[in-house]
């Protein structure tokens, strides 16, 4: 319908993203002027919640921020308050920490890939419809990500927000036997996840760049997962070139404890959503700039499964910007995630106390982890009895909030300057895909209902 000079297009729930916002697009004689996120789910108060809260609980309270992602808050949590009270967990421990992370990243990535992503590529309005043309594929997919399901189940106490974390460790942590069965079963997802890769790699990507500084953990030696230094790759227009290039740029670290320093989140007008930016500069955390910054570090069989799929070889300084291929480098992703963790199972001894005292100190912490969307951190500043005094917590989507509407609107202005400008269900079409090239979180995201174009 029109309204104020406006035409608007009610899309009703739209499916495979989350949480609740809209979409507003304004075109002036063929020119894209304005790509908006109005964000305007309820706010959910978390960092209030944690106020007054000891500082044993913000890894149970921050679980529940996401039903996809728990173990991402509660990794990133964990490390906060770990380092405030000056403990650090290592050795088996964190082994096992580390293996959890993996088993998140194979059932959210997986997830998105088959369920939430594919059918964009496939021409399906949704994977029920994608499954009665691609039902192997479904399956695969579903596969895979009951091994992941199976890896959080076991050490997590169950496979949605885990109950077995705590600080300093785990509540129980599983004798070798527990863990030996798993092994067969992550083997044969991992030659699942080759097949998607494979297959994913065949899908039709249309031609985008990305002209955002890249930031992620690195951890020199391993793909940085539930640890590392936050890293940023400069954007192209930076060094002068073109936003699609493959080219590696130079890279700079800051310190964890600094993260607020260099990431500064601002309100925007009418989101109950904070944007962020890095260093003044718009920013991307998520696959691609983890493939970029620590793409080098990947185990042998990803890598190879990179070079095969057409991603370039990282070790040569190769990057992807175009983030319709987001979703190759997340299949690329659970390969690596389901070698890490068939490795860490065949290294694990159990240790000899499921975890380590963390007792309460005045001080702030600070903890970073890499959820499957990307960077996320955390701070507590503790009093001298625990309690939490004051928290903030950074998730990934609300960072990549500026990427996503520069992205819309390269994306739009490219479809027509290319001399066709798309009608209102076509270009609702586009914008939903290049949404979820994002993966947007379920709770800390949006979920379009309206899309509100302007062509006056």
């Amino acid at each position: 319908m029109t309204h104020r000079g406006s035409r608007v297009v009610h899309v009703g729930g739209l499916s495979r993203v989350e949480g609740e916002g809209e979409l507003r697009l304004r075109v002036r004689a063929g020119e894209v002027t304005e790509a908006r996120l109005r964000i305007y789910e309820p706010p959910r108060f978390f960092e209030a919640f944690l106020r007054g809260r000891a500082h044993t609980e913000p890894p149970d309270i921050t679980a529940r921020v996401c039903g996809i992602c728990p173990v991402a808050y509660q990794m990133s949590s964990c490390r906060a308050v770990e380092e405030a009270c000056g403990v650090t967990v290592g050795g088996q421990l964190a082994a096992l920490r580390r293996l959890l992370y993996c088993g998140e990243w194979i059932e959210s990535q997986t997830l998105h890939i088959h369920l939430l992503h594919a059918p964009d590529f496939l021409g399906y309005d949704g994977a029920i419809q994608m499954a009665r043309d691609h039902r192997a594929h479904v399956e695969r997919g579903l596969r895979i990500k009951q091994a992941g399901n199976a890896i959080v189940e076991l050490l997590g106490g169950r496979a949605i927000h885990p109950v077995n974390v705590r600080l300093g460790g785990f509540h129980r942590v599983p004798p070798e036997g527990e863990l030996r069965p798993l092994a067969e079963r992550l083997r044969r997802a991992r030659q699942d996840a080759l097949d998607t890769v494979e297959w994913v790699a065949g899908f039709d990507f249309p031609d985008a760049g990305a002209d955002w500084d890249l930031l992620a953990l690195a951890e020199p030696g391993t793909y940085a997962i539930e640890r590392g230094t936050p890293t940023a790759m400069a954007a192209p227009s930076s060094a002068g070139l073109d936003p699609g290039t493959t080219q590696a740029l130079p890279t700079r670290s800051f310190r964890v404890r600094e993260f607020e320093h260099h990431v500064v989140e601002r309100q925007v007008p009418g989101s109950t959503a904070l944007a962020s930016s890095l260093d003044g500069r718009r920013h991307l955390t998520g696959p691609l700039a983890r493939y970029a910054i620590s793409g080098r570090w990947l185990s042998p069989l990803a890598l190879q499964a990179a070079h095969a799929a057409g991603l370039g070889d990282p070790t040569a300084g190769v990057v992807c910007r175009n983030p319709f291929r987001s979703i190759l480098v997340r299949a690329v992703e659970v390969v690596y995630a389901l070698d890490e963790a068939l490795r860490l199972i065949a290294c694990y001894e159990p240790p000899e106390a499921a975890a380590i005292d963390v007792p309460p100190r005045a001080g702030t912490g600070h903890g970073a982890t890499e959820a499957p969307r990307g960077l996320l951190y955390h701070r507590y500043r503790l009093a001298a009895d625990g309690t939490v005094e004051n928290a903030s917590l950074i998730p990934p989507t609300a960072q990549n909030q500026d990427a996503i509407e520069d992205h819309l609107r390269r994306v739009v202005q490219a479809r027509i300057s290319a001399g066709h400008e798309p009608d209102d269900d076509e270009l609702r079409r586009l914008c939903e895909r290049a949404i979820r090239n994002h993966d947007p979180c379920i709770s800390c995201s949006t979920h379009f209902l309206d899309l509100t174009v302007d062509r006056g």
